[in-house]
């Protein structure tokens, strides 16, 4: 080991002491930049998703039960507002259950209007229809819907679709909303013009929803791991080549 001289600089490196460019015990290494929530987590997770589907099973099992118009849509509209102030009193993302209550709203207004029970699908079978467009649409333009989505809430920016094996994944995936879009409003919408709207149509609804939105789930969750195992190959061979 070279013994410094007088008048000499210090050493900038002393065995066992951190590296200029290395963080040290005192200071904490940069923490970066603060995580970006998930998609699931911006819709208020699993209990979220579940709970928005709460005054639909209400209005559902209350039509069955006295086959009153009037106390079904109370009764959705009521457990709607109990969803919101649940999740509002345990501190959880509140949006996702102010907008189901909204959407109840809606639907509890057409069925009063209508003075039928099925009117309060009705705004849900003709919404699947334009999402089931508009999936389709993002396809044939080769921006598949559920890539956008999923890279522009993590910031991660559109650089993906110039990977064809990620583009590729993206469409199956925004295809596979397209057959869930597509196959609740052919079913229902049928239902809805038939002998068995005020028997069958509401648990019809409740079959063809969380159930197929979770098969169309997997396959998103498979796109976006794709994008991701790409990304990393990506970066690893940006390294080597550096």
């Amino acid at each position: 080991m070279e013994v410094p001289r007088p008048g000499d600089d210090p050493p900038t490196e002393v065995l066992g002491s951190p590296r200029a460019d290395e963080p040290s015990a005192e200071e904490p290494a940069d923490q970066g930049e603060p995580r970006t929530p998930t998609l699931l987590e911006q819709m208020g997770g699993l209990s979220g998703i579940v709970a928005s589907g709460v005054p639909v099973v209400v209005f559902v099992v209350v039509q069955a039960v006295a086959g009153n118009l009037v106390a079904s849509v109370v009764a959705a509209v009521l457990s709607a507002l109990l969803v919101a102030g649940w999740r509002l009193a345990r501190g959880e993302a509140v949006q996702p259950a102010l907008s189901g209550l909204l959407g109840v709203a809606v639907c509890a207004f057409v069925a009063w209007r209508t003075g039928e029970a099925r009117g309060f699908f009705l705004l849900g079978i003709w919404t699947s229809l334009l999402y089931g467009g508009v999936f389709l649409l993002s396809v044939i333009v080769r921006r598949p819907l559920v890539g956008v989505i999923w890279h522009l809430v993590n910031g991660e920016g559109q650089e993906w679709r110039r990977d064809k094996r990620v583009l590729r994944a993206y469409d199956l995936a925004s295809l596979a909303w397209v057959v869930v879009f597509g196959a609740r409003f052919v079913v229902q919408r049928w239902l809805y013009d038939s002998v068995y709207a005020d028997t069958w149509l509401g648990w019809v609804r409740l079959a063809m929803g969380l159930p197929l939105a979770a098969l169309a789930a997997a396959v998103t969750v498979w796109a976006i791991r794709r994008s991701r195992s790409a990304s990393r190959g990506a970066g690893a061979r940006r390294s080597r080549a550096a």
